[in-house]
């Protein structure tokens, strides 16, 4: 699972998840990606689920970005404890995930397998989200015509 080599401070505030994603909005690195359309904290576990889900689907073809780094250490009190003595030793680790934020992102293989593992890397994460697929002006790729000339 995905964890920071080293931080800084080992326990910060929940937040707020107000507002849209700013940045990492958009496909960089393949064809196809993953899109979040509602606020949520994204586990590591979960993050590794989609990856592996993803990876699995393709059957090893194609290329596979995770966009997101879970960076927001989740602290919590061990069962039957009393209140006080401070804040909870961290538990897990999240990625805050606000609508618009890309994922997953896959590239290298046909948009029917893409959908396929989009789709099941989706059920692994807990908000809806929703396929998204750079233009076809905007791909590296050359087109059909482009090719007979």
């Amino acid at each position: 699972m995905l964890s920071p080599e080293r931080t800084r401070f080992r326990k910060q505030h929940r937040g707020r998840m107000k507002g849209i994603s700013t940045r990492g909005n958009r496909i960089c690195f393949g064809r196809f990606g993953l899109q979040a359309l509602e606020p949520a904290w994204i586990t590591s576990r979960q993050i590794e689920a989609g990856r592996r889900a993803i990876t699995r689907h393709a059957r090893r073809g194609g290329k596979v970005w995770i966009r997101l780094f879970p960076d927001k250490p989740i602290t919590a009190r061990p069962a039957e404890t009393r209140m006080g003595s401070g804040k909870g030793s961290t538990e897990y680790r999240v990625s805050v995930a606000k609508p618009g934020r890309a994922l997953h992102e896959t590239g290298g293989v046909s948009e029917s397998i893409a959908g396929a593992a989009m789709g099941v890397a989706a059920y692994k994460t807990p908000i809806r989200t929703r396929l998204i697929t750079v233009p076809a002006e905007m791909r590296n790729e050359r087109s059909p015509e482009q090719l007979s000339d």
